[in-house]
């Protein structure tokens, strides 16, 4: 680990303390895992301390782990991780948090801490069902109002259950269980003459 990471770590594991779940250097960054219940006041602690300073959200997504491991992992199933930019120190820091509960992912939200997570936390929301407490405006941002379901989670069907299409008929847009056939496609490699050179 290079000084200017141990250092940051070090700094981090003082001013967060307790909140620390675990602490590692992953792929040249520090990467955060905190308790649940201390999220925002994590995350707020990283943006404001002295020693650290992130003052910009760069990217927050979710996570399903169900299937993390090859199906040998044991935990909780739903993630937020957050990727926290300080200009002032060009330092960078991941920062993840664990929902507590499967069935009903929930944990606090970080939009009034950084009002680049509204957009961020509303997909995490839509495509992995991610509740983002104090969120005011969580709702759907890239399916359709009455879609049901969370297309980015493992056990979604990868077809759907619901087509939309317009009917001319009846001059709207109609809902209608899906008419595609599952099928497997393999893909066929064609080179040319020569591929490569040689």
């Amino acid at each position: 680990m290079s000084t200017s990471l141990d250092t940051l770590k070090g700094a981090i594991e003082s001013a967060l303390g307790e909140q620390i779940q675990s602490i590692k250097n992953e792929f040249g960054e520090i990467t955060v895992t905190v308790k649940p219940g201390s999220y925002y006041a994590a995350a707020q602690t990283l943006r404001d301390h002295a020693d650290l300073r992130f003052e910009q959200l760069i990217d927050l997504c979710g996570v399903d782990y169900s299937d993390y491991g090859m199906g040998g992992y044991e935990g909780p199933r739903f993630a937020a991780v957050s990727h926290l930019l300080s200009v002032s120190r060009n330092q960078r820091v991941r920062l993840k948090v664990f929902a507590p509960d499967d069935e009903l992912p929930v944990v606090a939200s970080v939009n009034a801490l950084w009002n680049s997570a509204n957009w961020f936390e509303r997909e995490a929301f839509d495509l992995y069902g991610i509740i983002f407490d104090g969120h005011e405006d969580l709702r759907r941002i890239l399916t359709d109002y009455g879609f049901i379901g969370h297309p980015m989670r493992k056990d979604f069907p990868t077809s759907g259950t619901v087509e939309m299409r317009y009917d001319a008929d009846a001059k709207r847009v109609i809902y209608q269980p899906v008419t595609i056939e599952p099928r497997e496609i393999t893909p066929r490699v064609i080179r040319e003459d020569n591929y490569g050179g040689l």
